[in-house]
């Protein structure tokens, strides 16, 4: 069994592909692992692949997976973690980078504390701008509980730091099904998955550890994109409320849920500018149902104690729901 699994989907990546692989290269183990799963790119990718595979299998255990169909982010990941090995597993993205030694770092990290998963703090990069950006727990380096990180409801938290490829997992996680995430979602697929984590999971900590370079403002990235594949951010949080509501803990860790969810929403609708005219028209109706769908009492209690900018767009679309049941 390899000690680590590395799983890295790639679409279209053949600009950033060779700097993510060279990363991989100078962080490999014998015992460690990289799959590398190809989203059927159309591109050079698979190429780029097929060769980082013969040239990484001196120094590393490797798998190249190759889609006949695109499936998105959160299928791709799904495909790795069918085929990872590891004791420990982590994620990467095909545009993305590691600093050398990282990796190494992150499972003994892992391995001394004995926790379920740890989270670290990343590197955003935007062309040549670099900026650090904080798991926001300040507890470093202790076990933790992983349901009491959800809260408190009205300040960001570790389920709002929801970038899978910011830590590390044990196996017995993905054994008990809490590591795949849901399939075929195009956009938000960590948040369900975050939440899940953080429900379910026994412990974690938080590792005072940099070494992930986020490669944001990707032209090809669907946060620059605004097609319907972006609207995915409804399934994703109305998977997250569903859940919750089902938890025995829900009354406490709902409002939270609603809040971020309507966070969201707010976001979205206050950047219309970008999305394609039918898109923003599907953004309000969506978001206006998925606002009715909410629980009320907690959506009014959200509602009172959210900035007025955001509370306004949200009552809003409360009004429209209430005029078109009027209406119909």
């Amino acid at each position: 069994m390899p000690k680590l699994s590395v799983i890295v989907p790639f679409y279209n990546v053949q600009q950033y592909a060779p700097d993510t692989l060279r990363s991989l290269r100078l962080n490999a183990r014998r015992d460690f692992e990289f799959v590398l799963v190809n989203d059927k790119s159309k591109d050079e990718t698979p190429a780029i692949l097929d060769r980082a595979a013969e040239e990484l299998s001196d120094v590393a255990q490797v798998q190249v997976l190759h889609h006949e169909t695109n499936g998105g982010l959160a299928t791709a990941r799904n495909t790795g973690l069918d085929a990872a090995r590891g004791e420990y597993l982590t994620f990467l993205d095909g545009d993305d980078w590691l600093a050398p030694g990282y990796l190494t770092e992150l499972v003994t990290a892992i391995e001394e504390l004995g926790c379920d998963f740890v989270r670290t703090d990343h590197v955003q990069t935007v062309a040549r701008a670099r900026t650090v950006h904080r798991v926001p727990i300040g507890r470093r380096n202790e076990v933790l509980n992983p349901r009491e990180a959800i809260l408190p409801a009205d300040r960001s938290t570790s389920v709002d730091y929801a970038y899978a490829w910011a830590g590390a997992y044990h196996r017995r996680l993905l054994d008990r099904g809490l590591l795949h995430f849901t399939d075929g979602l195009r956009t938000a697929e960590d948040r369900p998955w975050i939440w899940k984590l953080h429900r379910e999971a026994e412990s974690f900590a938080v590792l005072s550890l940099l070494g992930v370079f986020y490669r944001r403002g990707v032209a090809s990235s669907l946060t620059q994109i605004g097609d319907a594949r972006q609207l995915d951010f409804i399934r994703a949080f109305d998977q997250v409320i569903e859940e919750t509501a089902a938890d025995p803990d829900a009354d406490r860790l709902l409002p939270k849920a609603v809040r971020t969810y309507c966070a969201i929403i707010a976001h979205h609708l206050s950047d219309e500018s970008k999305w394609e005219p039918s898109v923003a028209r599907q953004l309000r109706t969506l978001s206006a149902a998925a606002v009715k769908r909410m629980p009320q009492d907690m959506l009014g209690d959200v509602l009172n104690t959210m900035d007025l900018d955001r509370s306004a767009k949200l009552r809003r679309l409360r009004r429209r729901v209430t005029t078109t049941k009027a209406v119909a």
